[in-house]
């Protein structure tokens, strides 16, 4: 009897000791999990913008692009956007981080200070990704904190992480805008043929809509990687002028967004080309004493070293008037729709009393903010660069029609190339099938 009242209690006290621990052990457990939350922090929502003008929720604007920039002391992000300017309100940065959404900055809003009147200008958001973040994306808020995450569109940040891989091109020409029925197809190749044989390595061109001829020719250079098209819908947002001046012309923004697409493009640039030009289609930055661009910009910056913006003349070669032995009227291109750069060589003497336009070549890094004709921000001095050295080649519609052919200058500049820039422009046509016939 004593045997087995001794096995109860040795019973009844290991029973009690088990309910003890156990009861310490999920008291500690439950402690534990209310201070540590189980699984990852949410991560951002998935609903990122492929294209490239998204609008602003809950606002009149639209995001272009977003670059990582931390030359200017506190911030870190650039977004360019296109901002209707009645309607500029306080805004914040929102980013997406590497595993987890991050918090909200404020933003320092930018609105540059060309914008010929319209509506719409190009506009700047400034802000810092916020501690303990490697941001990947960014979007902007109306509101310091965001109520409903997962109907907000993000876009990437681009310029994050420079490999020592990644290939720096020399020159990359930014080409804005084309739109209408433009159709230009053999300027566009003596012109293109014309950039690679100075040294461009790169084209961006950014495109509304163009005629399908011209369109079916920079295809075939896009797809040997000398050119880069960026698709630009933005008559689909807004009522785009085909002007540079409200009061004359009406419409949204300058120039189907013309000032956007060229501060775009250098900042797309930034990191990956050394030089930069801002030019049109139907222009030609050419050396007058150099057979390339970049023996000019060695010897400029040789003697310029502080300087990361040259302003380039522009020179207008009227189109009404042909060099009379017609030697380059030439009959594999007379099918070809556009104007024959070759066949015109008289040069009008730019009106210096008046204001006269200038294109310029840039160092991406030393600019912040771009005009058509001029930068608006930058680090370090701007030269104009004589004419006699570099000199816009701009065959079009005469500016100054009343002048007579004894009144203009010969400028054969172009025929300096002409052995090698006919048979580069002969295979660009016979690419796209629009060759005419043989020599």
């Amino acid at each position: 009897m004593e045997k087995t009242n001794y096995f109860i209690r040795k019973f009844f006290i290991i029973t009690v000791v088990a309910v003890i621990f156990l009861f310490i052990f999920n008291k500690r457990t439950t402690s534990t999990d209310k201070q540590t939350p189980r699984g990852p922090p949410p991560v951002c929502p998935s609903v990122i913008s492929d294209q490239t003008i998204t609008p602003l929720q809950n606002t009149k604007h639209f995001l272009v692009s977003a670059f990582m920039d931390q030359r200017q002391k506190g911030f870190d992000i650039r977004i360019i956007g296109m901002f209707h300017r009645d309607s500029v309100q306080k805004l914040h940065c929102l980013f997406c981080c590497v595993g987890h959404l991050g918090e909200t900055t404020p933003t320092t809003v930018l609105v540059h200070s060309d914008h010929f009147g319209f509506p719409f200008a190009t506009t700047d958001i400034m802000c810092q990704i916020p501690q303990n973040c490697t941001a990947t994306h960014v979007t902007l808020l109306t509101q310091p904190s965001a109520e409903n995450v997962s109907n907000l569109t993000w876009i990437p940040i681009r310029n994050r992480r420079i490999s020592e891989n990644t290939q720096r091109v020399n020159f990359t020409v930014c080409i804005s805008n084309l739109f209408g029925d433009y159709n230009n197809v053999l300027q566009s190749a003596q012109t293109l043929e014309m950039y690679r044989l100075l040294g461009i390595n790169r084209v961006v061109i950014y495109k509304t809509n163009c005629a399908p001829d011209l369109d079916r020719l920079l295809q075939s250079y896009t797809q040997e990687g000398f050119v880069e098209i960026v698709s630009w819908p933005i008559d689909k947002y807004m009522n785009p002028s085909r002007g540079w001046l409200f009061s004359q012309h009406g419409g949204d923004i300058h120039y189907f967004g013309q000032l956007t697409t060229l501060n775009e493009c250098i900042y797309r640039s930034m990191e990956r080309s050394r030089y930069v030009l801002l030019n049109d289609i139907d222009e030609i930055i050419m050396p007058y004493q150099h057979n390339n661009l970049m023996s000019l910009m060695d010897t400029l910056q040789q003697q310029h070293p502080n300087v990361g913006v040259f302003l380039i003349e522009n020179h207008i070669f009227p189109k009404k008037h042909f060099e009379p032995s017609g030697k380059f009227h030439l009959p594999q291109w007379s099918g070809v729709p556009g104007i024959n750069i070759l066949e015109h060589i008289y040069r009008e003497d730019p009106d210096r009393t008046i204001y006269h336009p200038h294109k310029m070549i840039v160092q991406p890094r030393m600019v912040e903010q771009t005009s058509v004709h001029q930068v608006l921000k930058y680090f370090g001095p701007e030269y104009k660069v004589p004419l006699d050295v570099c000199r816009i080649i701009h065959v079009r519609v005469a500016l100054k029609g009343f002048l007579t052919l004894e009144q203009l200058n010969v400028d054969k500049r172009l025929w300096d190339f002409q052995e090698k820039l006919i048979p580069n422009v002969d295979k660009a046509l016979k690419r796209v099938g629009m060759r005419s016939a043989e020599k």
